[in-house]
């Protein structure tokens, strides 16, 4: 006998805002749905089951808040879970009645990590109760006159996902946990008996186990190795896999599928960045009609580590950084006592199949890249691509979630994920455009704090394989190579096992656990488990030593997966480390304090070979060399064809306040507030500066400003700034490099930052690289990165690269994120960008040029010419001397201008401060620029600036370098007023503005 519970909440805006979705999908009869929790409970035998008081206690007292929610619950008596409640069906093309209530239940499918359900058992066996099986679910009453076959259409585009959710028309049979999960909920650790160092060294037995597959390589054709590679979705080309059909020639021998899929891990463009580290014949084809050739010995090396050596050769630099490109994220000085780590990663494929997952596990996962330095986390960012949000259902393609419903779970996964690992989200930016309908990107940043001297990178030989938080499962298999590849309506259907579902509540405990142990100095080196699994974890760790492993040891949240599932499987929450046998049983200890699982995977070797064991039994056995070495570098052609201007006649601005309106209303420009609050940016209390500004609290901040607990000796904080810009790189993608550097750079120096302590990350998302011609804009983009960081002083720490982001041929806008850390030497020397007083005078530091090419101005009026921003002239002699003004207190508010230039940064200070503005553009600047060059250009390196008028002379003594322009004031009167000369172009209200600004991002809302 089951009990089924029923949760029903009191507060109706999800059921508001699910209606409003269906009537977008054409169901304009549903006139309401209300939506509950379901929990499944089922007694621990046949002949046991919780009495009614002990449920009545479990729904009331923990699974329902009186206050907000109500409990029912009732018997589900037959074998197969079916509830007892009436459901009323409706025939396929039956009218229904006016008042027809639907019933639609949605539940993870079998296999699903329902983290829930955990909970609620792990609770149950907190509170005494007996150890039951637990399912979780979702129930939607529909209120409307619709068909069934409406009904399905509803469940399937809205309330299902069916990557990896099930759903019934009426009520839905539950997949029950707790059968094989019992001891890994009670706070016990596995720990092995079998330690894999006493196993003997056999080689690969010649009848294999029946989960072992060797798969018939030796005797294929070119085209069967390519046909082999699409099958198995290992994402290698038949160059890369003629290699591998020669190392095995000459073992002699098949492959195992162990093998065979380590290698193609290892060697996906995911993990080793082949296009990054390619030999590269780039053809530039010259506006003028000719051509020149330029070789290219890696992308990576060539600009980014290249930009990087050359900046680390100044000692103070050098001394600064800590560590670049060796480990899970880059580190940098902070103070006397700790370092910080950052690291910023994209979840752009799982995103599109499953948002809320996808961007869940984002989070996740970059969390377990700082923790894979030995540091704390302290702060999360997010940077969100999607299609435009009220683009017509009918107008999408096969195979492809809605852009709303893809915004939706992506930043309900991200809040989820941060607010109960206790993690503020302070930092970010959301952007819109139909290139994303397809791929949206989800770019997930952490920070983290990390004691000097305190991350062993050296594991020894004897060390014990050590696997800490959750359990191995079929959820994010092939998640490495599946992100190698380029999305399609077939891809979709065929890889949900690639989506991976996230326990912020396991990596909360995984925190304490290796915090504790670092502290202990218990282990020698470690790392994430992320994309390849224990594969690509362990087999980086023992790269340079070698490794045996037991895969029977790793602890399975049910049974049935082959060994290569086990070995390859990105189940989420998992860290491996190197520890000595001397310091297991402590290790263990604190695992069982915080009730984190670990087990014993094996141990590291001397012998530079990598053994794959199950049951005893060697099911892979590959040498270390051949696997990070075998690889071939590749040789891509590109090319780069020079923009020429169009002959259509250059737009000019006629109504300058209605376009100042349709710029602050345009998505990318609006507030998102809506997205923000959702999200927690306070807790830890270290967040000095917010996502949002001014009396309000509703102005758009620059950079977000922390200072870490634990830091009280000094005053120095940190910011978090982001520079990104995709329109841009329709134009061209060197000036969105370089565009991309100069904002980031900006935003950090209007909060404090100083621009000699800044450290950049690079993340590229682009289409398939195979094409000559998105190889080429990523050369350029490249290329503008390496001349901007130069400039700029900024060394590269991390990054990441993200390619074919295409759903069936379509590529995204080449997308280049610049993430920016920024050292605050006095936290009490911080601005923001809201206007503080009247009578205050306003500056702009910086030049105006003719850039309006790739502008939020051109791309609104349909414009595709102009020449786009260069970088500034000495852009750090201006970054410099603000930040000078900034530390001696004469600077009350800064803002930079970026999309909507001049015109939307005076928008955005006023609305933000709520105070009025009275400017001039035309005092002091370029004559021979046009009213719409001068409000709306998007030129690089220029920031608005609050002056007290007794502080002007000291402004002017700081700035005496540096192009500064007095506009006008601000005024108490609240409205923002603009003329040029003695012509008035613009005099708006400050309701009108801040109307236009929170306008909501969808035309139905």
């Amino acid at each position: 006998m089951s009990w089924r519970i029923c949760i029903n909440g009191k507060h109706d805006a999800t059921e508001n805002q699910l209606v409003r979705d269906a009537h977008a999908l054409g169901l304009n009869r549903i006139i309401t749905c209300r939506v509950a929790r379901l929990y499944f409970v089922r007694g621990p035998s046949v002949s046991e089951s919780l009495d009614p008081s002990q449920i009545q206690y479990l729904s009331t007292r923990l699974l329902a808040d009186p206050v907000v929610e109500d409990a029912h619950w009732e018997v589900v008596e037959d074998a197969h879970g079916q509830g007892s409640a009436n459901r009323r069906a409706v025939q396929e093309g039956q009218p229904c009645l006016a008042n027809e209530l639907h019933f639609v239940e949605v539940a993870f499918r079998p296999g699903v990590t329902d983290v829930s359900a955990r909970e609620l058992r792990r609770a149950m066996i907190d509170l005494g109760l007996p150890q039951c099986q637990v399912a979780t679910g979702t129930h939607y009453e529909i209120h409307g006159p619709l068909t069934k076959t409406e009904v399905t259409y509803l469940a399937k585009q809205l309330l299902c996902n069916e990557t990896i959710e099930r759903y019934a028309i009426g009520t839905i049979e539950p997949h029950f946990f707790g059968a094989s999960e019992v001891d890994a909920i009670d706070g016990s650790v596995t720990s092995s008996s079998r330690h894999v160092s006493a196993l003997s060294s056999k080689s690969l037995p010649s009848h294999l186990p029946n989960s072992v597959e060797a798969v018939q390589l030796l005797d294929c054709s070119e085209e069967e190795l390519e046909s082999l590679s699409q099958e198995r979705l290992l994402s290698l080309d038949c160059n890369e896999m003629s290699i591998i059909q020669t190392f095995y020639r000459q073992q002699e021998r098949e492959p195992t599928d162990v093998e065979l899929e380590t290698l193609a891990q290892t060697w996906s463009e995911h993990c080793v960045h082949k296009t990054f580290k390619a030999q590269i014949e780039l053809k530039i084809l010259e506006a003028n009609g000719q051509s020149r050739l330029q070789t290219i010995d890696g992308l990576f090396q060539q600009y980014i580590q290249g930009a990087t050596q050359k900046i680390l050769a100044d000692p103070a630099k050098a001394a600064w950084v800590r560590s670049v490109f060796v480990d899970d994220a880059g580190i940098v000085n902070f103070d006397d006592q700790y370092d910080l780590a950052f690291k910023v990663e994209t979840h752009n494929h799982p995103s599109a199949l499953e948002p809320f997952g996808g961007a869940n596990t984002g989070i996740g996962g970059v969390v377990r890249d700082i923790i894979g330095v030995s540091a704390r986390p302290i702060a999360t960012t997010d940077v969100l691509c999607f299609g435009p949000q009220d683009i017509a259902h009918d107008s999408l393609p096969d195979g492809i979630l809605h852009p709303r419903r893809i915004a939706d779970g992506v930043v309900a996964g991200i809040s989820d994920y941060g607010n109960k690992l206790g993690l503020p989200t302070v930092n970010g930016a959301v952007i819109y455009d139909p290139g994303y309908v397809g791929n949206p990107l989800v770019f997930c940043g952490c920070v983290g704090l990390v004691p000097k001297g305190s991350h062993p990178t050296n594991a020894q030989p004897g060390d014990q394989v050590v696997v800490i938080g959750g359990r191995t499962g079929r959820d994010g298999i092939h998640g490495a190579t599946f992100s190698s590849a380029e999305l399609s309506q077939e891809v979709t259907e065929n890889t949900g096992s690639a989506v991976q579902i996230g326990d912020p509540i396991t990596e909360k405990g995984v925190i304490e656990v290796v915090e504790a142990a670092r502290d202990e100095r218990l282990y020698n080196a470690i790392t994430d488990c992320g994309a390849g699994g224990f594969s690509s974890a362990v087999g980086e760790m023992g790269e340079e030593l070698g490794v045996d492993i037991e895969l029977t040891n790793a602890p399975l949240k049910y049974t049935g997966l082959a060994p290569w599932e086990i070995w390859l499987s990105e189940a989420q929450e998992r860290m491996v480390l190197a520890v000595p046998e001397k310091n297991l049983a402590r290790f263990q200890e604190l695992a069982e304090l915080w009730g984190i699982e670990l087990c014993v995977l094996g141990h590291f070797t001397d012998d530079g070979e990598l053994r794959v064991r199950y049951q005893g039994d060697i099911v892979g056995q590959l040498s270390m060399d051949f696997l990070h070495n075998g690889l071939p570098q590749r040789r891509m052609t590109a090319t780069w064809k020079e923009p020429t201007s169009p002959q259509a006649p250059v737009p000019e601005v006629t109504d300058f306040a209605q376009a100042l309106l349709s710029l602050l209303s345009y998505p990318t420009v609006a507030s998102k507030e809506k997205i923000v609050r959702q999200y927690d940016h306070e807790i830890r209390g270290g967040t000095l500066v917010r996502p949002f500004v001014g009396p309000e609290m509703d102005g758009p901040a620059d950079a977000a400003l922390l200072k870490p607990l634990g830091t009280w000796q000094h005053n120095k904080a940190f910011t978090l700034s982001a520079g990104v810009n995709p329109l841009l790189g329709k134009v061209d993608p060197y000036a969105m490099a370089v565009s991309a550097v100069d904002e980031a750079f900006r935003n950090a120096v209007a909060v404090g930052a100083d621009p000699d302590q800044m450290a950049i990350l690079d993340n590229f998302c682009w289409g398939n690289p195979t094409y000559e011609d998105r190889l080429g804009e990523l050369v350029r983009a490249c290329q503008g990165c390496y001349d901007a960081a130069v400039a700029y002083g900024a060394p590269f720490i991390s990054g990441k690269d993200s390619l074919y982001n295409e759903f069936e041929g379509q590529p995204i806008p080449g997308t280049l994120l610049i993430s920016a850390l920024g050292i605050v030497p006095d936290l009490y020397r911080r601005t923001t960008s809201d206007l503080k007083m009247p009578a205050n005078l306003l500056f702009l530091v910086g030049e105006t040029q003719n850039e309006l090419g790739g502008s939020l101005l051109y791309t609104l009026l349909g414009y595709d010419g102009g020449q786009p921003p260069a970088m500034p002239t000495e852009p750090l002699v201006r970054y410099r001397a603000i930040h000078q003004a900034i530390s001696q207190g004469v600077v009350q508010s800064c803002h930079d201008l970026s999309e909507g230039g001049l015109a939307v940064a005076l928008a955005e200070m006023a609305l933000a401060g709520r105070l009025g503005v009275s400017v001039n553009i035309q005092q002091g600047s370029t004559p021979d620029l046009t009213a719409t060059e001068l409000l709306f250009s998007e030129s690089n390196g220029r920031l608005l600036l609050e002056i007290r008028p007794e502080d002007v002379e000291a402004f002017h003594e700081v700035m005496n370098q540096v192009s500064v322009q007095k506009l006008g004031h601000v005024t108490s009167e609240l409205v923002v007023e603009i003329i040029s000369d003695q012509k008035p172009l613009v005099s708006l209200s400050l309701d009108q503005i801040i109307q236009a600004w929170k306008r909501p991002i969808t035309s139905d809302q």
